[in-house]
């Protein structure tokens, strides 16, 4: 996915306007003021419309850059099966670190959200090594988990004195991972 972070950092470096940019991404169903719209969104980092891999690989021609230098690699697990203070326990372990290192953390890590987060982790670490990425050099930008609310089917009662009754709900989370070359 293309990083709106990365791809601003490239325009001020080589002095290129979006003006400029969108010149080189215009393409069938795509005029001269929807590219200059869609440079502008891509990098404030916003994905709309989402870039093809047609427009990264031309953005990348134009900053005379590897296509790897402009796009990060993202992973999720969504409505993971645990709740979402648990597992951010174990992604704050991982942030920062190379995507090696934070393999190593996750094994021995003794929670039970840390197998989760390691299966997203070698997804996205998977994804950027079939993108010719070079895997040694990569490391997590982005570890972040979202509340995904009450797992479906599991609403339950529990009986109490006096004919009351408390709730059981069993939490959900989405784990985001991502991954970029350094």
């Amino acid at each position: 996915m293309l990083s709106g972070e990365r791809l601003s950092d490239m325009c001020r470096q080589r002095q290129m306007t979006t003006e400029q940019l969108a010149g080189y991404i215009v393409r069938g169903g795509l005029d001269d003021r929807e590219a200059v719209a869609a440079v502008a969104n891509w990098r404030r980092g916003l994905l709309k419309p989402k870039p093809r891999a047609e427009d990264i690989r031309h953005l990348a021609g134009a900053l005379s850059v590897d296509v790897n230098d402009l796009v990060d690699w993202r992973s999720s697990y969504r409505f993971a099966p645990i709740s979402a203070r648990k597992a951010r326990l174990v992604t704050q372990l991982i942030v920062g670190r190379t995507a090696q290192d934070a393999m190593d953390v996750l094994k021995f890590t003794r929670k039970r959200a840390a197998a989760m987060v390691d299966k997203v982790l070698r997804t996205a670490v998977a994804d950027a090594d079939e993108q010719q990425a070079d895997v040694e050099s990569l490391y997590v930008s982005e570890a972040r988990v979202d509340d995904a609310g009450v797992r479906i089917g599991t609403k339950r009662w529990m009986p109490k004195d006096r004919g009351r009754a408390h709730p059981i709900r069993k939490k959900a989370c989405h784990i985001h991972i991502t991954v970029r070359q350094a």
